[in-house]
């Protein structure tokens, strides 16, 4: 029996994924919550050892669970300038005061200090040389910009 403690993981950069976003598409208030889909229309990404561009055809599938929290749900696809392609699908908190939520969502601008937003992306890839992505979990931070969302993703070593 091991009695020793496992020291925590530590964490690699990947990349800095900027993905242009486009006007969202308010569904309204369901049984789980406030639902609106953002369409994903680009974007590029930057790492150590990849960079390329986000494809356009993704969302990010919302529920803003009350004034202050939103869960977001995004599915989109990353292609490397080698053409390799990663599927992404990011599940993330954002979480503020109910003002600034609410400046957010109407696509104002609001400093990136002012909101938590922290995310658990998953990355798949079907390249061999990214087969790696596929046996790693990965956390990161994001930003939410009026056009845009930048998220830095690293990986859990």
């Amino acid at each position: 029996m091991n009695t020793g403690r496992t020291a925590a993981p530590g964490l690699s950069f990947f990349a800095e994924v900027a993905v242009d976003v486009g006007m969202p598409v308010d569904v309204g208030t369901t049984p789980e919550g406030h639902r609106r889909i953002v369409p994903i229309i680009g974007g590029t990404f930057d790492g150590p050892h990849v960079t390329g561009k986000v494809l356009p055809g993704g969302a990010d599938y919302q529920i803003l669970r009350s004034r202050e929290l939103t869960e977001l749900d995004a599915r989109y696809a990353l292609e490397t300038d080698a053409g390799q392609r990663i599927y992404v699908h990011n599940t993330a908190l954002r979480h503020g005061t109910a003002e600034d939520i609410e400046r957010l969502n109407r696509g104002e601008d609001v400093a990136a200090d002012r909101i938590y937003f922290r995310c658990w992306p998953r990355l798949t890839s079907s390249a061999p040389g990214l087969a790696y992505l596929n046996n790693r979990l990965a956390v990161g931070t994001g930003e939410r910009h009026p056009d845009q969302v930048v998220v830095r993703i690293f990986l859990i070593d």
